[in-house]
C-alpha cells in the first residue's frame, strides 16, 4: 500500500510504518490509537472527480484509492455503500431551514452504517491470512461484520451486552456467527473481547482500537460531498457513541479538502443521549477526554451507549477542529424523534438515528444552525433493528392501530367520525 505514508498516534505524535504496528501507538498501550496518514499527491495521481463520474461502481470500492487496501484485493460481493441522500424540503421548512438532506444509512445490507467499517476489517483480515475476525458491539457492528463475513465464508467471533435489542441478537445467529452475550456493558464486552483476541490470535474489528475502522467509515463523508456535487454541506448531524462514526466523517472530509475536492470543512455536530453523554460533557465543560473518567450508561438509545468511548480522541477532535458541537436530547426526545422523522421524511430509523434528528431539531431552536445553511443529517440504522423501541415511540406518540371485526359497518364508524 504505496499509497499510506505511516499511522500517528494521536497521543504523542509518534508515526509507525504501517507494517510496524498492528493497532495501537506501543507508547500508549490500548488508548493508543493511530491516524492513517496518506500521500495526496500519489492518490491523486489516480483518482478524480471526473475518472468518479465515470465509474459504475457504486459502492465504497469506488474510493479504493482512498482507503487502506490494496488495488487488487478481493472485496465482499454485498453492495456496501452509496446509500440515498434524501432532500427532505418539508421538515427544513418546518424548522426555519432552506436546505435539508437525510443520509439514510439504514439501506446498508445489514441495515446499519457499520457495514462500512466491517468491509475494510474483512478485507485486510483476508489480506493477513486471519481466519477469524472478532469485534465487541452492541449490536450494529457486530451484525455488521457477521453478515458480510457470512458473504465471504470468514469464521467470527462477537461479544455483545446480553442486554442487546432481540433483534440484534438474532441478526447474529443467523448469520452463523460465534456470539457471546456478555452479562455487562458494552464497555465490559469490549474489554473481554480485546483479551480473547490477543489470546486467539483473531483479526480486532473493534472501532477505537483499529484505526482502519475509520477509513471504512469516511467512506460516507465522500457520498455526501458526490452526490451535492462536491459541495459540501455547511454542517452535518449525526449520533455519537463510541466516536468512530463522527470521526471517520471528519476523516473523510480532511481527506477531500487535502485533495481539493471541496474548498472547506462542514461543521460537525455530534449528537449524544443525556444517559450517555460522556463527549458533550467533556466538551461543554473543556476536559481532557484521556483523563476523564468513564459515565453512566442509562438510555434507550443502545448503538450510542458508551461509558468510556473507545474512539474519543478522534470525536473530539472532530467537533473542535471543525468549529461543531456536541448537542445533548434525553430519552423522551429520541422516542419522539422516531416518528416524527418517519411521517416527514419516509426514513424509519432505530433509536440511535432518531437522535440524529432530535440534535437537528434542537440545533435548529438553539440558533446552532442557520436558515440558509446546507444541513446534513445521518440516518445510521434501521428502526427494525429495535422494534420494541418503536413500539413504545408510537404509542407515547399516540399511535395506535384500529381491531375491529370484519364488518364494514365498524369500518364507516370509524371514517365517519375521523
Amino acid at each position: 500500500m504505496d499509497h499510506i505514508t505511516g499511522l500517528t498516534c494521536l497521543i504523542c505524535g509518534a508515526t509507525h510504518g504501517p507494517d510496524e504496528v498492528e493497532y495501537v501507538c506501543p507508547e500508549h498501550g490500548n488508548e493508543g490509537i493511530l491516524d492513517v496518514g496518506y500521500d495526496y499527491d500519489l492518490i491523486g495521481s489516480r483518482i478524480s472527480t471526473q475518472s468518479l463520474a465515470d465509474n459504475r461502481d457504486l459502492s465504497i470500492w469506488r474510493y479504493r484509492p482512498l482507503l487502506p487496501v490494496e488495488p487488487e484485493a478481493p472485496v465482499p460481493p454485498l453492495a456496501i455503500g452509496w446509500t440515498p441522500l434524501y432532500p427532505a424540503p418539508g421538515p427544513a421548512a418546518d424548522l426555519g431551514l432552506a436546505h435539508l438532506w437525510i443520509k439514510d444509512d439504514s439501506r446498508m445490507p445489514t441495515a446499519s452504517f457499520k457495514d462500512r467499517a466491517s468491509a475494510i476489517a474483512v478485507v485486510r483480515a483476508a489480506a493477513q491470512g486471519a481466519e477469524v475476525i472478532t469485534t465487541a458491539s452492541t449490536g450494529n457492528a457486530a451484525a455488521a461484520l457477521a453478515g458480510i463475513c457470512a458473504s465471504v465464508g470468514r469464521k467470527n467471533v462477537i461479544f455483545v451486552p446480553d442486554s442487546a435489542p432481540r433483534a440484534k441478537i438474532a441478526q447474529l445467529l443467523v448469520y452463523n456467527a460465534t456470539v457471546v452475550l456478555v452479562r455487562g456493558s458494552y464497555d465490559a464486552a469490549f474489554e473481554l473481547c480485546l483479551e480473547a483476541a490477543k489470546a486467539y490470535g483473531w483479526y480486532n474489528r473493534n472501532t477505537g482500537y483499529n484505526p482502519y475502522m475509520s477509513e471504512g467509515k469516511k467512506t460516507a463523508a465522500f457520498e455526501i460531498c458526490e452526490q451535492l456535487g462536491w459541495q459540501a454541506p455547511d454542517a452535518v448531524v449525526v449520533s455519537v457513541g463510541d466516536g468512530c462514526i463522527i470521526g471517520g466523517l471528519h476523516k473523510g472530509f480532511r481527506d477531500l479538502l487535502a485533495l481539493g475536492w471541496i474548498d472547506r470543512m462542514p461543521r460537525l455536530l455530534g449528537v449524544q443521549a443525556h444517559g450517555s453523554a460522556f463527549l458533550y460533557q467533556a466538551w461543554r465543560d473543556n476536559e481532557d477526554v484521556l483523563g476523564k473518567g468513564p459515565v453512566g450508561t442509562t438510555t434507550i438509545a443502545d448503538s450510542i451507549s458508551a461509558g468510556l468511548p473507545r474512539d474519543r480522541l478522534k470525536a473530539m477532535a472532530a467537533v473542535r477542529e471543525s468549529g461543531g458541537a456536541f448537542i445533548r436530547v434525553d430519552d423522551d426526545e429520541i422516542l419522539a424523534a422516531i416518528p416524527r422523522m418517519a411521517k416527514c421524511t419516509g426514513v424509519f430509523g432505530e433509536p440511535a438515528g432518531a437522535a440524529a434528528w432530535a440534535g437537528l431539531e434542537r440545533a435548529a431552536d438553539d440558533g446552532l444552525i442557520a436558515r440558509d445553511e446546507r444541513i446534513v443529517v445521518v440516518n445510521t440504522g434501521s428502526g427494525l433493528k429495535d422494534i420494541d423501541a418503536t413500539m413504545q415511540a408510537v404509542q407515547t406518540a399516540g399511535v395506535r392501530p384500529f381491531h375491529i371485526n370484519a364488518d364494514m359497518d365498524i369500518v364507516r364508524q370509524i371514517f365517519s367520525a375521523s
